[in-house]
């Protein structure tokens, strides 16, 4: 499993029922605690007998995939045929961008995260970094079935319901069948041993300091830099002035002043959960560099190390295109990048984001896991 697919984060276990495409969405734990015996339990916090419970029921529900698809049909079918006729490719002309009063592009609105392409390449797409026009256009059509048909076995949010299903926001079908464009065969590099032994060291168990900093509300997506691993990871604002640009993501609405003055970075011992910002323009293109991560903020590995390059253009005028350049050696064998086209939303854009679902919930996921770490050493007992 990749280290940046687990770690506690939502699955999206796909698979066929009556022709329709439904998603089981699950808690991955990774690396669970380790119990007295020594030895490692991947499974401890993971309820063995969840399929049973699910298939349960799935049995006992008087709704089933398709007749909750049959009540977004009409939506579904009006999303995509709008949807299909901007397919997103790297080879897409840019136009001139609109641009502010002082002659900087203007990158400013609302922008949405959102994404169904995958972070590494599946194995089955090997040497091909993009799918024909009308590929994307067919695999397009398959996810927005995935999300407009809620699997009754799924106890999370019902999310279409809200109007927050990735396909009731301006997301188009790809044409890249990776987000990650480096390495060029779009899996992430191997972790270096002093990285994956992080990674194993920050794996959720069933202890307060080792759920995430988003689960704790400390920070919100955990980027920069920003990768759309969950459904609610998306939504970002952008204001600039000719000294500053705003980055504002919604989510525990995490907030980035980047100065464009050509200032240096903070002292090496001045850290922020953020990181500490710099922007420049390239062209039309901003690109913020960022240093200075908070050591606490570890993340999928990392330790603070970590220097992040991101550009922003604005390549139409309802897209702008984000890039992000991963450095940090004592985490990755070699840096990685991602590209993400971001669609512009209507206002209002953003909303309050309350983590109290996480203060409140998290007194209750703690004493879920304990419950399961306990179950797991009586098994191991045994």
């Amino acid at each position: 499993m990749n280290p940046l697919l687990g770690g506690g984060r939502l699955t999206h276990i796909r698979f066929r029922k009556d022709r329709a495409v439904v998603t089981v969405t699950l808690v991955a734990f990774g690396l669970a605690a380790t119990p007295s015996s020594g030895q490692p339990p991947p499974s401890a916090l993971v309820n063995q007998g969840s399929e049973e419970t699910l298939e349960a029921a799935r049995t006992a529900s008087p709704h089933t995939p398709e007749s909750t698809y049959a009540y977004f049909r009409k939506d579904a079918e009006d999303f995509i045929a709008k949807a299909m006729q901007r397919v997103w490719g790297p080879a897409r002309p840019h136009p001139e961008p609109p641009r502010m009063p002082w002659g900087d592009p203007n990158l400013q609105g609302y922008w949405s995260y959102a994404a169904y392409t995958p972070l590494e390449r599946p194995d089955t797409l090997a040497g091909r970094p993009l799918y024909t026009p009308q590929e994307a256009i067919d695999v397009f059509q398959e996810r927005v079935l995935t999300d407009a048909s809620v699997d009754p076995a799924t106890v999370h949010y019902d999310w279409t319901e809200f109007g927050m299903d990735n396909w009731q926001s301006p997301i188009r079908p790809n044409r890249r069948t990776s987000l990650i464009v480096d390495p060029p065969d779009g899996k992430l590099p191997a972790l270096t041993p002093e990285g994956l032994e992080r990674f194993r060291e920050q794996q959720r168990r069933h202890t307060l300091e080792s759920r995430s900093l988003a689960e704790r509300c400390i920070l919100g997506n955990e980027g920069p830099p920003y990768i759309p691993f969950t459904q609610n990871t998306g939504q970002s604002q952008i204001l600039q002035t000719q000294d500053y640009v705003v980055l504002i993501i919604e989510e525990n609405s995490d907030v980035r002043i980047v100065p464009l003055d050509g200032s240096a970075h903070l002292p090496a011992n001045v850290r922020n959960w953020l990181g500490d910002s710099r922007g420049h323009w390239e062209g039309d293109t901003l690109v913020v560099e960022t240093t200075n991560f908070q050591e606490k903020r570890k993340w999928e590995g990392s330790a603070g190390n970590m220097h992040l390059v991101e550009r922003f253009t604005r390549v139409a005028a309802d897209t702008l295109l984000y890039e992000a350049t991963v450095t940090d050696p004592t985490t990755w064998e070699a840096p990685w990048s991602i590209e993400v086209p971001l669609p512009m939303m209507d206002p209002p854009g953003l909303f309050e984001f309350a983590c109290h679902e996480q203060n409140y919930g998290l007194i209750n996921v703690l004493r879920g896991a304990r419950v399961r770490a306990a179950e797991y050493e009586s098994e191991l007992a045994k």
